[in-house]
Formats: C-alpha cells, structure tokens, sequence
C-alpha cells in the first residue's frame, strides 16, 4: 500500500519502478521495451540504471540500442562526456552511429568537434558516410569553417550524391548561409526538385543580401509551383518590401497576416513594424507595435530608430526610456536611433548620456554611432569639440564621420576646421568631386577668392567633375 500511494504521487519514481520491472524481464530478443525506456528516461540518474543493464547483458552490443544511449544522454545535456564516452566504448559502431553523434555535436553548437569526428571516420573507419551523414556536416561547416562546405559538396558529388535531395538541401541552405547567393542559386535551378523549404531559403537568402527585386521574382515562381504560404516566407516578403519601399505590398501582406494569424507572433510583428518604418509610415509602425502581445529588443529598436531618423526626437527618447523601465536592454541598433534623434534636435549633452551608456551596456561604438556624434555636435556648432572627438576615435574615421563635421563647417562658414576636415577626405577620397566644391565654396565665403579659384582650375585640370543628379523616376 505504502508502495502504491509512494509511486502514484511521484511520477519520475513511478517510471523508475516501471523500468525496473521492465529491465527484470527483458531479454535479448525483447528490444523494443528498451527503446522505450530509452526515450522516456525522465534524467541522468534512471539513465545510468538503463546503461548499466545495457552493460550487464548483451543487449550492449546492439549497435541499434547503445547508439540511442548515446542519443539519449545528449538529450539530457550530456553530448560531453559522457554520450562521447559512450560512443567510443561501443563495441560496434555503424553509419547510424556515426550520424547520432556527429549531428549531435553539429546540433548543439560544437561544429568543429562535429567536422572532426566526420574525418576521423573517413580515415579510422570502413564506414562511409550516407546521404543523411553529409546534410550535418554541411551544417557544420556553414557553421564553423565556410571553405570546408566547398570541400564536402565536392566529396558529395565524387559519392554520387549530387542528386540526393537532402544532401542538395543542405548545401543550396548553407551557400545562403556563408553569402555565396550565386553558388546557391547554381545549384537551387540545377535540383530536379525543390520542396517550401528550399524556396523559403533561396528567398531569405537574397532579401539578407538587399536583393529584394530577385527574391520578388523567386517568390512568384515559388508562388506559381503551388507552394503554401508560412510565417517564415511573410517575415521575408515583409522585409523585401521594406527594402523597396513598396508600401502597398507591405499592406497586402500585413492584411494577409491579420487573415491568417489569430495574432501577429514576434517576428511576424516585428516584420510588419520594420516594413512601416522603412516606408515612412511611423504611425502604422507604433499602431501595430502597441498591439503587439509581446515586444523584444528588436520591436523598440525599429520604433527608436524609426523616429530618431525621421527627426522626432521626443518621441525617440521618449519610447527609449520606456524601454528601460520595461526592463528591455538596448542593443547597437537602439542606441543609433537615439543618438540620430539627439543630433537632428541637437542635443549634445544628451548624446553624450546615451554614447557613455553604451559602454555600460558593454557595446562597443561602430563608425555609424561616432558619425551621430559628429552631426550632433557640428549641428550644434561646436566644430571644434566634433574635430577633436574625431581625432580620439578608437577606430579610423571614415567618410561619414569626416563628412558630418564638413557639413556642419559649411553651414557655420568656420574655414580653418573645414580646410582641414576635407583635406582628410580628399585623401581619402581623391576623386570624389563633392568634397573639392565644398572647400572652394568655404574659401569663397571666407572672402579667399585665389584659393578656390585655384582649387577649381585644379580640378578642371585634373578632370574631376561633379556627377550631374538624376531621379529614379
């Protein structure tokens, strides 16, 4: 009785006494209880009972069953050592094996570990790897080492796996991983056939590359060959029209989203969010950010940036501050709206709050967030302070930084700060014409008419022109 009311109120010890029934009469021939106990090992400690009656009786020689022990003690976030240790102590190992504990590796971010095992199978073994074993070590090397991926479609073909969909998958998903679009799509049109799950990788692939025009195309062929429509295409097709700032594509798919989701999950809202800013429709942006069930870094990100770049400071600060009195921390992107928002309204002081809370958060500054400061403090007027901030750059100031200062020089009309900003720029860019024309326009507002008269007559010789605006239209 004691027994009973002790095992029915303790699920995990319920299934211990279950095992322990079970392993007392389980025989050879008697597998598939195994197989179950295997699966349903609640942790570590009934694990170790199943592994020592594995070792007790001959059962440990079924490579079928000591491979699902290696597979069950990775389950339990024990890939190493202990599922490795298993694996090395078996006494037979096949490709079924040699797949549970490279794709294991491969799976639980240790692609390097995963690429060795693979080699040392190839040289220590007589087993060779199947269709199923090159997918994983494809996924390896996009993750690990790029120039391997290469290698390993190479052996796929010499194997005679060029036509084996899986193996094709894994290679079409990791050339879109690494960036190589173009050797992706080689092989994507080259497939005799291609599944959602290709379609939504080559798709992905060329609106991360800022090819949008292309992905639009695939996606109608993807459209045209039948194939249903998920939240993962939407969040692309979401970003491709953000990219174009095709807004009325961006509302059919917003409308189609509404029609087909109960509610907008993360990414899906954050898609939408994303698209409305990039085209310039921040009141649709914060209307769908507020109905939003739940937001992330990325959703107030967006919102920030979205208004620091339209040049709303308050509400940029002011969606800022929320955020941190949620509890969300800022990352690289959150920091770059709210320092654009500080230099359009031109505040310095606060610019400054926010660059020296970025090392507090432990972010270290790009190029894109020194070039806010620079504009902040030449729309301030202080050229001076922006010049010496640039010298004190832990990295090398580019175009943009330099660039903001020169603007600033030419609106203010300070000469000797501007000679020498463009100066930097026009070494850095020697045929860039705009930089020439700025300076001379200094000199000549400087009243040093001979100094940008020489300057044009330097360019004229040098045949450095401005190149003549166009519209897309």
């Amino acid at each position: 009785m004691r027994l009973a009311s002790f095992t029915s109120s303790c699920p995990a010890k319920n299934l211990f006494f279950t095992a322990a029934r079970a392993l007392s009469s389980v025989t050879t021939q008697n597998n598939p209880n195994l197989f179950s106990l295997l699966h349903q090992s609640p942790n570590v400690n009934y694990l170790r009972h199943l592994h020592a009656h594995l070792l007790r009786t001959s059962n440990y020689s079924n490579v079928i069953l000591s491979s699902k022990l290696v597979l069950a003690y990775s389950k339990l976030n024990r890939l190493f050592p202990t599922s490795l240790a298993v694996f090395w102590h078996m006494p037979h190992r096949n490709i079924f094996s040699w797949n549970i504990i490279i794709g294991e590796f491969s799976r639980s971010g240790f692609p390097s570990e995963s690429i060795d095992l693979f080699l040392r199978m190839w040289r220590d073994s007589t087993v060779r790897p199947d269709d199923f074993t090159l997918p994983l070590v494809v996924r390896a090397c996009s993750a690990y080492q790029a120039r391997l991926g290469g290698l390993v479609h190479a052996l796929s073909l010499k194997l005679g796996f060029g036509v084996s969909l899986f193996v094709s998958s894994a290679l079409v998903i990791m050339y879109v991983d690494i960036g190589e679009i173009s050797c992706a799509r080689k092989l994507f049109d080259e497939m005799l056939f291609r599944d959602s799950v290709l379609y939504t990788a080559m798709f992905g692939g060329y609106v991360q590359r800022g090819e949008a025009l292309l992905g639009f195309a695939l996606f109608r062929e993807m459209m045209c060959s039948g194939f249903s429509l998920d939240s993962v295409v939407m969040v692309s097709l979401l970003t491709a029209c953000g990219q174009l700032g095709t807004l009325n594509h961006g509302k059919s798919v917003h409308g189609w989203c509404i029609r087909r989701c109960s509610c907008l999950g993360l990414n899906l809202g954050n898609a939408v969010v994303d698209m409305y800013v990039k085209c310039s429709k921040l009141v649709y942006a914060h209307r769908v950010f507020l109905e939003m069930p739940r937001r992330d870094v990325i959703s107030w990100s967006s919102l920030v940036l979205g208004y620091g770049l339209d040049g709303d400071v308050v509400m940029s600060v002011k969606l800022f501050d929320e955020m941190l009195q949620e509890g969300i921390e800022p990352n690289a992107v959150t920091f770059l709206g709210v320092l654009s928002a500080c230099a359009h309204g031109g505040l310095v002081d606060k610019s400054w709050l926010y660059f020296r809370q970025m090392h507090e958060c432990k972010i270290v500054p790009e190029l894109k967030h020194y070039a806010s400061m620079a504009d902040c403090m030449a729309r301030a007027g202080l050229l001076e302070e922006a010049e010496k901030f640039i010298e004190e750059m832990h990295v090398e100031a580019d175009e943009a930084v330099m660039g903001a200062v020169l603007s600033g020089c030419k609106v203010y009309g300070n000469v000797q700060v501007g000679e020498r900003v463009a100066r930097k720029l026009i070494q850095l860019k020697p045929g860039k014409a705009g930089y020439y024309v700025t300076l001379a326009g200094l000199y000549t507002a400087a009243g040093r008419f001979d100094e940008a008269e020489s300057l044009r007559k330097w360019m004229k010789d040098k045949q450095i022109s401005k190149v003549a605006g166009c519209s897309s239209i």
